[in-house]
């Protein structure tokens, strides 16, 4: 056995995150790489230092979990999602439809996704479940502070009514906005779902899994989607041969469960 494949076994073992469902030559070289930053000399030397050194282990499952955020992101699909899918859903659902946006990372997305509900819905009508693999970002996520580069492609109205600004580059998201949204820890490679989503938000996360698991993560996605709920992917995460799960595409990156 190789080294990085009993790394592979080590870190599942610590993390329950299984790197076999990671593109390999990609995840390795990032790994390497941080290995070679953090001044360890191998891969056993390295999981030694996960076990002993909590912020070392953060900054790994921080490293490894590829964060990256911002409000509003693709604003073209935030205008489908406003003009087509939220009102195709109110139709086919009603007015309580639950929404789970998987793999959060710090919240840019399921808080933008509570003010796009709020020009249909009263905020105390509206429940986001939002879930990560990370603590540090789930925990920075129910913060809520946020920089300008972070909200600067919100649309101004949302800026003004749901944010208080603390500095000259930071923003707090108010509390009547954070209290639509409920935080839990997930993995969405070993974790059970949470069943009967009318719309589930899974965005630039699945491009990093190898072929097998990411079928895996969309089989799973339609089995707990309620009838003609929608999946919503990221910009380079369309699905090849989407009707053979179960899914007839909608627009660029919506798909539909049949």
């Amino acid at each position: 056995m190789n080294d990085y494949e009993s790394f592979k076994k080590q870190i599942y073992t610590l993390s329950s995150i299984d790197l076999d469902a990671y593109k390999e030559k990609q995840m390795k070289r990032r790994i390497d790489s941080l290995i070679s930053k953090n001044g360890f000399k191998g891969y056993d030397e390295y999981v030694r230092g996960l076990k002993t050194d909590k912020e070392l282990y953060a900054a790994f499952i921080n490293y490894l979990t590829i964060n990256v955020s911002e409000f509003w992101r693709n604003p073209e699909q935030w205008a489908i999602l406003e003009k087509d899918i939220i009102p195709y859903l109110m139709k086919k659902h009603g007015r309580n439809i639950k929404i789970w946006s998987a793999a959060c990372s710090t919240g840019d997305e399921p808080y933008s996704l509570v003010m796009l509900l709020s020009k249909f819905l009263p905020l105390n009508q509206i429940r986001i479940i939002a879930t990560d693999i990370d603590d540090q970002v789930l925990e920075k996520a129910k913060m809520g502070v946020y920089s300008y580069n972070s909200v600067k492609g919100l649309p101004k109205e949302f800026l003004e009514k749901y944010f208080t600004k603390l500095t000259a580059t930071s923003y707090k998201i108010n509390d009547d906005i954070k209290a639509r949204v409920e935080f839990k820890k997930h993995n969405l490679l070993k974790d059970p779902y949470p069943a009967g989503c009318s719309m589930i938000v899974c965005r630039n996360v699945v491009i990093y899994f190898t072929d097998e698991a990411k079928n895996e993560v969309f089989k799973k996605f339609h089995s707990v989607l309620k009838p003609e709920g929608v999946l919503f992917v990221g910009s380079t995460e369309q699905i090849i041969q989407s009707t053979s799960i179960g899914f007839k595409p909608q627009y660029s990156f919506f798909y539909i469960k049949q």
